[in-house]
């Protein structure tokens, strides 16, 4: 198969599709690369290096496009991306289509098969492929909410881990999974007063039994978490419905309860984000205030730390994306349930019900379309 990995074009996105390990792993098993010249600069990987691993250097996305069977990514296709996609082509990457009717209806009328790391699924009910850069995330979002509360950046000028005699910052991290979890550690690491909020009780017995005192946690529900914010100083949103538009759970009419200058770190803004002020924001342009609250709210954070976000995406996406090119997608989704998990579109026909429901699309079950 001729795998194709072109450089990413969204702003301020540095990572890249494939390492040069992944390069060498499928020429290795047969397979041409072809990587778009300069596409690994920003995460620390020179063309130099794509070479030694046996890839080819191309000058132009454009040739990336027409030439490869499987074009692999790390954000979703841009819309002059989109315009190069063709019928047959297989499309794996992050997509996030739920709250992105352009991007569905483009990627339905290019006729190709797109696959969606974000519902790619594993054995123990997991996302193996949204987990690395949900782990980046979470670690991320105490870090920029920190310095977004900082008062030269509009914050309440609060220092998260206090002084001797001041009190540390009040964080509320708004859901226990994999984001949540990450955040809290880092934000109670940094000697923040942080609570949990999340529906599962066995996830936060779960909570409880490993971290213990290092941070507290708390049944959510829409009670609960008005009166938390009330005294917050940061909110990080972290709550996931796979695949679907992210609820909203915290309103703008709540935001005049906050205290002025607190800070909402929404890293759920993939999905559309889980505060109704949510909107996406750049790494060049991060932050912006509705009603005295400040919002970071930037769509590709781990591209903020794009060398460790490459590598540890390439190890997840690797052994999927050697599937897929040893066997071809159709034969690869039917030997792994979890790999056809994340079967978006094919062949103009939407294949994700969460996705039709959000953006009411009628639906076609991947178990059809990989016995048509």
């Amino acid at each position: 198969m001729k795998i194709g990995c072109p450089k990413e074009i969204k702003p301020q996105e540095f990572r890249v599709g494939m390492t040069p390990n992944a390069a060498q792993e499928a020429v290795a098993r047969g397979h041409e690369v072809l990587i778009e010249t300069d596409a690994g600069m920003g995460s620390g990987f020179d063309n130099d290096a794509y070479m030694a691993a046996g890839a080819r250097i191309v000058d132009t996305a454009a040739e990336v496009f027409a030439t490869a069977d499987m074009i692999v990514k790390v954000k979703e296709p841009q819309a002059v991306e989109r315009k190069m996609l063709r019928e047959g082509q297989l499309l794996f990457t992050y997509l996030h289509l739920a709250p992105d009717p352009d991007q569905t209806h483009d990627l339905l009328a290019s006729g190709c098969t797109a696959i969606a790391y974000e519902t790619v699924t594993d054995a123990a009910g997991g996302l193996p492929l949204l987990a690395p850069m949900s782990e980046v995330a979470g670690r991320l979002a105490p870090q920029v909410g920190s310095w977004t509360l900082q008062k030269a950046n509009g914050g309440r000028g609060v220092l998260m881990g206090g002084v001797p005699g001041v009190g540390p910052a009040k964080v509320v991290v708004i859901g226990g999974g994999v984001v949540g979890t990450h955040a809290a550690k880092i934000a109670a690491g940094m000697g923040a007063d942080v609570t949990v909020l999340d529906r599962s009780l066995p996830r936060l017995r779960y909570l409880d039994d490993v971290f213990g005192n290092t941070f507290n946690n708390q049944y959510s529900t829409a009670g609960a978490t008005a009166e938390l914010i009330q005294t917050a100083d940061m909110v990080i949103g972290a709550v996931l419905i796979p695949g679907a538009a992210a609820p909203k759970l915290v309103t703008r009419a709540q935001l005049s309860t906050m205290k002025p200058g607190a800070v909402l770190v929404d890293v759920a803004i993939d999905q559309g984000g889980c505060f109704e002020t949510s909107k996406a924001t750049t790494h060049a342009d991060p932050i912006y205030e509705v009603d005295g609250i400040m919002h970071y709210c930037v769509a590709n954070m781990p591209g903020a730390v794009a060398r460790t976000s490459t590598i540890a995406l390439g190890n997840a996406t690797m052994p999927f994306l050697l599937s897929l090119a040893d066997k071809g997608w159709k034969q690869a989704c039917q030997d792994d349930p979890h790999l056809l998990a994340g079967l978006n579109v094919h062949a103009g026909q939407l294949t994700y019900y969460a996705v039709g429901k959000a953006l009411g699309i009628d639906v076609v079950s991947p178990n059809v379309v990989i016995k048509s």
